[in-house]
Parts: C-alpha cells; sequence; structure tokens
C-alpha cells in the first residue's frame, strides 16, 4: 500500500485511499442490509453462484413434489367419490338379497312375489342411477371405461393409474334393470355382484392406504427440502446485523478520514506566509 509523506498536494494518496476504503465499506454495508431487508443470504448468483445454482434445483424440486401432492388429494378424492357410491350398491344388493330370499317362499301368493319384483326392479334402476351419477370432474367412475394416471411423486415415472370396474345391473345380477319377473327371481347373481362389489371397495380401500403413505412421505420430503434450502438461501438475521453494526461504525470512521485526508494539504499554506 502506497503512503504519502504529505509534502506533494498534487496527488492526495491518502483521501484517494480513504475514499476507496469508504468505497467498499458502503459497498458491503449495502449487501449486509439487503440482506436484512429481503431475509435471504442469496439475493443474486454473484452472491454465492454455487449455492443459488443448488437452491434454484432445490426450489425446482419443492415445487415438483407440491403439484405431486396435490395430485395424490385428487386420486384420494377420486377414490372416495367411488368408495361412496360402491358401498351404496353394496347395501342395495344386500336388500336384493334380502328379497331375494323372501321371495323363495311358498306361502307367498302371486301378487306378493310381484311386489317383491316391482322392489327389485326399483332396486336395480337405483343402481343404474349411481353408476351414471357417480362423477368426478364431469367423467362418470363406474362405467368401466374410466383409468386415469396420475404423477404421485417427485419422478415422471412414479405414477398411480386410478381405474374402476364396471357397475351395472348384468354383469352385478345377471339382469338388466326392469327385465326381472317372478319367474326369475332365483336366478339373481346377487352373491356373485356382492363378491365383485366388496373386492372393488377393497382394492379402494388398498390404494388409499398408500396414496396416504405417499402423501406423508412426499409432505416429510418437501420440509427437508425446504430446511435444507433455508440453509443455503436464509440469512442469519442476528449475524447479518452484527455486520451491519460494525460496517456503519466503519463507514463514519472512514467518513471522518476521508474528511481529514481532504484537509492535510491545507497544512503546508503556512510555508507561504
Amino acid at each position: 500500500m502506497a503512503f504519502s509523506t504529505g509534502g506533494r498536494i498534487n496527488t492526495n494518496i491518502g483521501a484517494d485511499q480513504a475514499y476507496s476504503a469508504l468505497n467498499d465499506i458502503t459497498r458491503e454495508l449495502g449487501v449486509h442490509q439487503l440482506r436484512l431487508a429481503t431475509g435471504k443470504r442469496i439475493n443474486s448468483a454473484s452472491d454465492d453462484a454455487s449455492g443459488y445454482v443448488i437452491s434454484k434445483k432445490m426450489e425446482g424440486r419443492i415445487r415438483a413434489m407440491t403439484a405431486a401432492l396435490d395430485n395424490v388429494g385428487d386420486a384420494q378424492s377420486v377414490y372416495g367419490v367411488a368408495e361412496g357410491a360402491l358401498q351404496t350398491v353394496a347395501d342395495i344388493l344386500t336388500t336384493i338379497k334380502e328379497k331375494q330370499t323372501r321371495a323363495a317362499n311358498g306361502a307367498l301368493g302371486g301378487e306378493e312375489k310381484d311386489a317383491i319384483v316391482s322392489e327389485i326392479n326399483s332396486l336395480m334402476g337405483e343402481i343404474a342411477d349411481i353408476t351414471n351419477q357417480t362423477k368426478f370432474n364431469g367423467t362418470a367412475l363406474l362405467s368401466g371405461s374410466f383409468s386415469k394416471v396420475f404423477q404421485v411423486g417427485e419422478s415422471a415415472s412414479s405414477v398411480l393409474t386410478v381405474s374402476f370396474a364396471s357397475v351395472d345391473n348384468l354383469s352385478l345380477l345377471g339382469f338388466a334393470a326392469g327385465s326381472l319377473t317372478s319367474a326369475n327371481i332365483a336366478n339373481l347373481t346377487v352373491d356373485t355382484g356382492l363378491a365383485a362389489i366388496n373386492g372393488e371397495i377393497g382394492k379402494v380401500g388398498a390404494y388409499v392406504n398408500r396414496l396416504q403413505t405417499k402423501e406423508s412421505n412426499i409432505t416429510s420430503a418437501i420440509t427437508n427440502t425446504e430446511a435444507a434450502k433455508s440453509r443455503i438461501m436464509d440469512a442469519d438475521v442476528a449475524k447479518e446485523q452484527i455486520h451491519s453494526s460494525k460496517l456503519q461504525i466503519l463507514q463514519q470512521t472512514a467518513t471522518a478520514q476521508l474528511a481529514q485526508a481532504n484537509s492535510s494539504p491545507q497544512s503546508f499554506l503556512s510555508l507561504f506566509k
């Protein structure tokens, strides 16, 4: 570092050095004040190039996992809608089984059996209505054609296909709604239908459990990644305040020294008196 004896006044080296130091201090003070204002240690790539790149990569992971978490929630909703409908169908099939057993009573006359058949046909019509009305975002779930892929993880390969078997009277009971008569009521395949519906309900339950596990894992991963990103990006406010206070003092002393360096050549004016 160059020093001046003070006798050469054409170039005030002391003032230049004080000015340079003041600029450096002010620049550094601005960095710490910005960190205090934003709460971030890294406000631009120049603050920490590698840290900036790593944190942006982590931010991408967090946003992808957050979107996957939303997908998991939507898939759970789809399963919830379908499960409610399937449970209702199971209850209806149980009632039909009861009516079918009741009809197998030799003490009943033709009118009584016809009344039972009318009830069963009405219940079968309700199953058809449930199948038509069970929808998610306007798409029928129980028609047998519903099959949607949900990305339930950060990776594009982490997917879950949501689909349901067809729920219709013909496949469950062997008859279409309204086609049942007292002569063929014994041919209703209620047990087969109940087994199929209960199997679907069990499958829904298993997938919902799987989705709940994924939801927990993704939530934990998001929290951990946020913590890692925070360690890189976020400012330690206490430490930044300490640095800021120190630099404010240095800024004042540098300003005073600059003023003193600017006035020191005036002392040589006495030589001309």
